[in-house]
């Protein structure tokens, strides 16, 4: 077996130009989106959350994006969590997408708000059954008993609704990430990848500049 450090991968594929950028980093994130999609990547959605308590301690996890737009970008979650807990203290986060068949990065910072009670209805009403009596059965992040303790827990709570609509519980719902700094990043060969940083600024207008890699 090769040494870890041995472990290497040279990006060629393709290039990431500020000729070719839109003013907007949303639209670029938008035409990134539609290519991974075309590109079929297996859990496109899959992004890493990295979040922070207010004694500085960070912690990260994969979360999947279940919408964006120019106000931020989605996730839905238990807000009694550990990362619910974290975003309490601080709601500074960065979210990290990796599609490596495209050989691409976008990492976003930013702050993360509540969605409106009308919001996460309307999302938890369209999963399917089985994600909708998970969310009353598990105490997310908690320590619990044992594997039993859960599938007893889930079965009580799949009776209690047998026949009845599937309420949405009040400690779950989304989050919307609103970014004041995306990163797009473009594996290159030798190293020398492209990087192209977009800042917010005042009046709502991003600033673009390239990063060394």
């Amino acid at each position: 077996m090769n040494p870890i450090a041995d472990i290497r991968k040279d990006y060629k594929m393709q290039t990431l130009l500020e000729k070719d950028l839109p003013a907007d980093p949303i639209q670029q994130f938008g035409k990134w989106w539609e290519e991974a999609i075309r590109s079929q990547i297996d859990e496109v959605n899959a992004m890493t959350l990295a979040t922070c308590c207010r004694s500085g301690i960070p912690s990260a996890r994969i979360v999947l994006l279940k919408g964006y737009d120019e106000k931020g970008f989605v996730f839905f979650t238990n807000y009694e969590s550990f990362k619910g807990h974290q975003l309490e203290e601080n709601p500074r986060a960065c979210l990290v997408f990796f599609w490596k068949e495209l050989e691409r990065q976008v990492r976003i910072t930013g702050i993360a708000e509540k969605l409106n009670e009308g919001d996460n209805d309307e999302y938890f009403n369209s999963r399917p059954e089985g994600s909708r009596i998970g969310a009353h059965a598990s105490p997310q992040s908690h320590v619990i008993a044992g594997r039993k303790w859960l599938e007893e827990n889930e079965l009580k709570i799949r009776q209690q609704f047998e026949g009845k609509e599937i309420k949405r519980p009040l400690h779950w719902g989304g989050y919307c990430i609103k970014p004041v700094n995306i990163e797009f990043w473009q594996g290159r060969p030798n190293r020398l990848h492209d990087r192209i940083q977009y800042s917010l600024q005042g009046g709502g207008n991003w600033k673009m500049e390239r990063l060394a890699p």
